[in-house]
């Protein structure tokens, strides 16, 4: 048996659909069923389902900007909370997955980043994602991390739906052409993930589609794609009042399956 965290988000709808189609039995909880900020509520989760073999992490907080103000939020759910689903899992012997992000890095590399490269987050967000990594790997061997990148799909909040709902009320649209990296097919990192698991290769992953983009080359593709008539200008990305430039937060590709 599955259980699967953070079902209602992008990710965990792909992995529904992905299970259903497979016929694979699985138990889907999401934040109402499962918080996972609250440390006695997932220990309290457990004690009364604690019949799994695979524990697939999709829950997250990653607001990456109001990470800056909401610090420690950040670090219940993507430090501490996944550390606690890792000793959960620990438990009861069931494999560990969960999923963090290019945001641990700097982006200082001008080729892409590899798992052997060493983490510099430069935001809360990416801190609180980084500290959780390390945590979980050192807790507990049969867990595997993947590291992905601006995740788009169906269902949940992306930035590909954000740029269609300012399109509708704005004229004018400044993207950062400063932030590059890969975006990544929700459908896409829950199959291949997928097909990871059963490896039973544990450890650190990067996950991504392939090739590369900037915030502004991505939302102008898709202003294009539903012909929108106005101005989009080229601007630079501001996180706590100071400027990233070339913040080229990871180009990952995954080649190993």
């Amino acid at each position: 048996m599955i259980l699967l965290i953070g079902s209602n988000g992008q990710l965990g709808q792909e992995f529904k659909k992905l299970f259903n189609n497979y016929n694979i039995k699985y138990l889907a909880v999401d934040h109402k069923e499962l918080d996972i900020s609250n440390e006695n509520e997932i220990k309290k989760f457990f004690e009364l389902n604690n019949k799994f073999d695979i524990i697939i992490n999709c829950a997250a907080y990653n607001e990456v900007d109001k990470g800056e103000e909401e610090r420690m939020m950040a670090i219940k759910v993507n430090t501490y909370g996944a550390l606690e689903l890792s000793k959960c899992a620990k438990k009861i012997n069931a494999i560990y997955v969960t999923y963090s992000t290019d945001f641990v890095f700097d982006g200082e590399k001008t080729e892409p980043y590899t798992e052997e490269d060493i983490p510099n987050p430069l935001s809360e967000y990416g801190k609180s994602k980084a500290d959780g990594e390390k945590l979980v790997l050192e807790n507990y061997e049969k867990t595997y991390i993947i590291r992905t990148s601006w995740l788009f799909g169906i269902g949940g909040n992306n930035f590909n739906k954000q740029v269609i709902n300012w399109s509708k009320s704005k004229n004018i649209l400044n993207i950062a052409d400063d932030l590059v990296s890969v975006p990544t097919y929700a459908k896409d990192l829950a199959y291949f993930s997928w097909k990871l698991i059963q490896t039973g290769k544990f450890g650190l992953y990067h996950i991504t589609n392939s090739g590369v983009a900037s915030k502004y080359e991505q939302a102008k593709y898709i202003l294009e794609k539903i012909k929108y008539i106005h101005i989009i200008n080229r601007d630079i990305y501001l996180i706590n009042n100071t400027i990233f430039f070339h913040i080229l937060l990871a180009f990952f590709y995954f080649t190993n399956l």
